[in-house]
């Protein structure tokens, strides 16, 4: 499914037309604008009970390889989005 296909089955689930359907996901989803993206950049989780947890985690400093050329490089600590399902969600899928 991509986001098109989320919109339209939003819109057919809920009775929105499918432009305030695109408005919510992109206003939930946005990478830019999101209340998730916003909510990670601000160092906060987004916990929807029954279906996961969106969070930012550190990764630490470490020591790579170049594949190319074999060279040892330094790779600098980041932040990453991470996505943990939660139970209800792993139940609905088995």
């Amino acid at each position: 499914m991509n986001k098109s296909d989320l919109v339209d089955a939003l819109a057919e689930a809920t009775g929105m037309t499918k432009a305030d359907a695109g408005r919510a996901v992109d206003a939930i989803f946005s990478p830019d604008t999101g209340i998730v993206a916003k909510t990670l950049r601000k160092g906060g989780r987004v916990q929807i009970t029954g279906f996961g947890t969106f969070e930012a985690k550190q990764r630490k400093a470490r020591t790579g390889r170049n594949p190319r050329t074999g060279q040892t490089i330094h790779i600098a600590a980041t932040k990453t989005p991470a996505f943990r399902a939660g139970k209800g969600l792993k139940d609905g899928i088995k």
